[in-house]
């Protein structure tokens, strides 16, 4: 049982990567969509960057509290 269900798995993400293969193939200038939210339009309309561009900005603007 735990074999079939492997094997169906298998060939399912088999096809996925296939019709992946084959849009950019078809495309013109075909590459893997862009999925890093730094570079997505969409994200950067709205003000939202990626976790690394957000902690790279609160390392900048750090201001150590002074608990005296």
């Amino acid at each position: 049982m735990l074999f079939t269900v492997f094997i169906i798995v298998a060939i399912l993400l088999g096809i996925a990567l296939i019709g992946l293969g084959i849009t950019m193939l078809i495309k013109k200038n075909g590459k893997f969509p862009e999925t890093h939210i730094g570079k997505n339009k969409a994200m950067k309309e709205r003000g939202i960057n990626c976790a690394n561009t957000t902690d790279r900005l609160e390392r900048q603007n750090y201001k150590p509290i002074d608990n005296k």
